[in-house]
């Protein structure tokens, strides 16, 4: 059996017992739109959730984190697929929770079982990988604009869980590992996310692998930015303190994710359920 089958056969078991309890609205859109605020919110959720998961392991005893952690997780996306159809606040609650868990699933393996983070990098890209090969095989596109049923929001979500902990895993490679630090990895993850968006802008790069591209990258970025600003100045930090860095950045979200709420600019128009190819070129990128 291999990793594609262990991958498929559960997700496929569970969307199909949701949609068969919502056969009538398993086709609306149950993601947002890609525009500019979907880029900055996205960054913001992941440097909240690193700063939000490191403030908890140290205020408390770290299982009980982790427990808490996954019990939010849980519940937020319980909630989100159970609304069947984009809301804004539902969704990016999701985001935020998968950011603080997937956080503490790198964090754990490193720190618990002490897997270098050249090794950790490594299994939670393959984990990626095989979470878009199945994707791909099962439902023939890996399109944000397609992600209208219980299954393809399942690949979804467990592509997002992996980016998550493969971008904690890569960042703290390059900023504790590589020794670039945390200023450092900013700057090059930064620098990395320009690539699939000026190659999808300039060269009409495919718009899905360009919109997996940066998604991916965007996890290092905010997580390095939020190490930044939050970690103490010994470990090449600005030392603001992990706390503080987390409220500051929820704040930020739930004033955006509020305007979303308000105008709806963010709402996908409603299309026919149809295979999309992978290599079919989208108007936007995702």
């Amino acid at each position: 059996m291999g990793i594609s089958t262990l991958v498929t056969t559960p997700l496929t078991r569970v969307g199909r017992r949701f949609d068969s309890a919502a056969i009538s609205t398993s086709r609306r859109l149950r993601v947002p739109q890609i525009t500019v605020l979907f880029w900055v919110i996205k960054a913001l959720s992941t440097a909240m959730g690193e700063s939000t998961s490191d403030f908890m392991v140290h205020a408390m005893p770290p299982v009980l984190a982790v427990l808490i952690g996954f019990v939010a997780f849980v519940a937020a996306l319980r909630r989100q697929l159970r609304t069947r159809r984009y809301t804004p606040v539902n969704y990016w609650l999701a985001v935020v929770m998968v950011g603080v868990f997937g956080t503490m699933v790198a964090d754990v393996l490193h720190v618990g079982f002490g897997v270098p983070y050249w090794v950790s990098s490594p299994l939670f890209a393959v984990a990626l990988a095989a979470v878009f090969i199945t994707w791909q095989r099962t439902e023939h596109t890996l399109s944000i604009h397609t992600v209208n049923t219980t299954p393809r929001e399942l690949f979804y979500w467990a592509a997002v869980v992996a980016t998550f902990a493969l971008g904690t895993a890569v960042g703290d490679l390059t900023a504790i590992t590589v020794k670039l630090g945390y200023g450092g990895s900013a700057v090059l993850f930064a620098v990395a996310i320009t690539i699939p968006a000026l190659g999808f802008w300039l060269l009409r790069w495919n718009a899905i692998a360009s919109f997996w591209a940066a998604y991916v990258l965007t996890r290092p970025l905010g997580a390095s930015v939020a190490d930044y600003l939050g970690k103490s100045k010994r470990v090449s930090g600005l030392g603001f303190g992990d706390g503080k860095t987390a409220l500051l950045l929820t704040v930020a979200i739930v004033v955006l994710v509020g305007y979303l709420a308000v105008t709806g600019a963010d709402v996908q128009p409603e299309r026919r359920d149809r295979h999309e190819p992978v290599l079919r070129q989208p108007p936007i990128p995702g």
